[in-house]
């Protein structure tokens, strides 16, 4: 706004020639969201029965076009896992608004499932690193023996700080549901990227 500046989202993927989704075809730019499907480019959000997800539900993206590519070279199995006549699974799980304008939510590999219930990192993350007290943190599933699976935290703290778990439970518990709680915290100094700045979700170790 200060500038007069438009500045648009989109979403894409190698496997998508790369673009799927942009803000500039609805005409509007929305904050946090990739938009609508560009022209010619289908978009579903998929639940885990195969059927496509109500505005407001999150589902893993499938998209069909022209842009989706016919295969991975030489691996027939890979290429099997991610395309149903002709739609490509992208692994990436987003919410819809009624307009069509999608939002990200996380990987759909990184899904946490406590009894039953999903929890995705994303979310937890988000919420963990509004205390004032954290810098940077992630978040993963660790196993449990009563839920399954349980939530993890890796916690890297302002330099000096000193936190009390039970203000960090408080303060998810403040947003999120119960379940969503992580049962452990782990505090680093730093934690595992990649050299383009990619969390290394699966270096995390209790």
């Amino acid at each position: 706004q200060r500038y007069g500046v438009t500045i648009h989202e989109g979403y894409g993927l190698t496997e998508a020639s790369p673009i799927v989704t942009s803000t500039a075809s609805g005409g509007a730019a929305r904050i946090g969201s990739i938009g609508p499907s560009v022209p010619g480019v289908e978009v579903r959000l998929v639940g885990p029965d195969g059927t496509d997800v109500s505005a407001g539900d999150p589902g893993e993206i499938w998209v069909r076009g022209p842009n989706v590519f016919a295969g991975y070279w030489g691996d027939l199995e890979a290429t099997q896992r991610v395309l149903t006549d002709g739609w490509l699974h992208t692994g990436d799980v987003a919410v819809s608004d009624e307009d069509g304008y999608l939002s990200l939510v996380d990987r759909l590999k990184d899904l946490i499932i406590v009894s039953g219930f999903n929890v995705y990192p994303a979310e937890v993350e988000d919420v963990l690193r509004t205390h004032a007290s954290v810098v940077d943190c992630a978040v993963a599933a660790i196993p449990d023996e009563r839920t399954g699976e349980a939530v993890g935290a890796w916690v890297v703290l302002e330099k000096g700080e000193r936190v009390d778990l039970d203000s960090l439970r408080r303060h998810v518990g403040s947003r999120l549901a119960r379940y969503k709680i992580p049962s452990k915290f782990t505090f680093v100094d730093e934690l595992p990227r990649s050299e383009a700045g990619k969390l290394l979700r699966r270096a995390l170790t209790l």
